[in-house]
């Protein structure tokens, strides 16, 4: 009876922390990303270890003037952490992830054909996040009786500009400008099933040092994601993602480039606890629709371990 009553408790933390999980963006053009409970609680003190691989084919959206036929390919390895924290009696989270990307493949550019083999850091993207609504501060004891209703949530993502770049070349692995992406955010739990939804805008700064000395902005991209979330009994749990943006018009030496995105993205995500501690999750996701000729395919898995507060 006890081991019985052990291996009950064990489950429903399991299921508890397995859902609280670190998300790994889905691509390295983040603004595309799909990340399914982004906003869900975990409890304080807690940290998560995000080891990963990511792997595209396709127009990915690196930081370039628009290119036509694309055929590149991007290998990644992706390292995260993340903090649960507790925010005036609210749970919140930190974390920061970090991708190495080894890039290929060929495209057109003004009618001529280009091709780039190159690999080297991304930019890091840094992100905290609070839970407005439905998810208070806990600790572990607490956290195991939580059940989620309704949450709503906001963050502010932040990607810093020291992936490797040169200004000789079109097609970089990172930026060398700034991005900021706050979001607002809700999931709300009926049944088996949670349902997300969630609203962006990724907001960049200048470059100054684009392709051989030009000067290149690029306006708004906006953002919404969706998630249809099924748990199963044990923390595994699958979703059904979608996602759409649009904007990111961006501005050559003071002209105005005809590149406006209008983008849909459908995906897919499974994850599966090992233990208490460990669990691992499968992701892949194409374009369905791309205005601008960026749509890829994305295939992705990621393992993630847990410690902390008393766990």
């Amino acid at each position: 009876m006890i081991n019985h009553d052990r291996r009950a408790r064990d489950a429903r933390l399991i299921a508890a922390v397995a859902a609280g999980a670190l998300g790994i963006p889905a691509s390295p053009a983040f603004a595309q990303s799909i990340e399914p409970r982004a906003y869900s609680n975990a409890p304080v003190g807690m940290n998560f270890l995000v080891g990963g691989y990511a792997y595209t084919r396709g127009g990915v959206a690196f930081d370039t003037l628009p290119l036509t036929n694309p055929h590149l390919e991007t290998s990644s390895a992706l390292v995260g952490y993340a903090r649960a924290l507790d925010l005036g009696g609210t749970s919140g989270k930190f974390d920061v992830i970090v991708p190495y990307t080894w890039l290929s493949g060929s495209a057109t550019y003004q009618g001529g054909p280009i091709e780039r083999v190159v690999d080297g850091p991304g930019d890091p993207l840094l992100r905290l996040s609070v839970n407005l609504l439905g998810a208070p501060a806990l600790n572990l004891r607490e956290f195991g009786s939580y059940r989620q209703d309704l949450i709503v949530g906001a963050s502010l993502q932040v990607s810093v500009p020291v992936g490797q770049y040169d200004t000789t070349r079109l097609v970089n692995v990172g930026t060398n400008r700034w991005s900021f992406r706050p979001e607002i955010g809700a999931s709300k739990v009926l049944g088996p099933w949670t349902l997300e939804g969630s609203f962006a805008v990724t907001l960049y700064t200048t470059n100054d040092e684009f392709f051989n000395g030009n000067r290149r902005e690029q306006d708004p991209l906006y953002s919404v994601r969706a998630h249809a979330i099924y748990n199963f009994a044990g923390g595994a749990w699958g979703s059904l993602d979608a996602t759409y943006f649009a904007g990111g018009r961006t501005t050559l030496n003071g002209t105005l480039n005809r590149d406006l995105q209008q983008n849909w993205r459908l995906g897919a995500t499974l994850a599966l606890p090992v233990d208490v501690h460990n669990s691992v999750k499968f992701y892949a996701s194409r374009g369905v629709s791309a205005r601008t000729g960026n749509g890829f395919d994305l295939f992705g898995l990621a393992w993630q371990y847990r410690w902390g507060s008393g766990l």
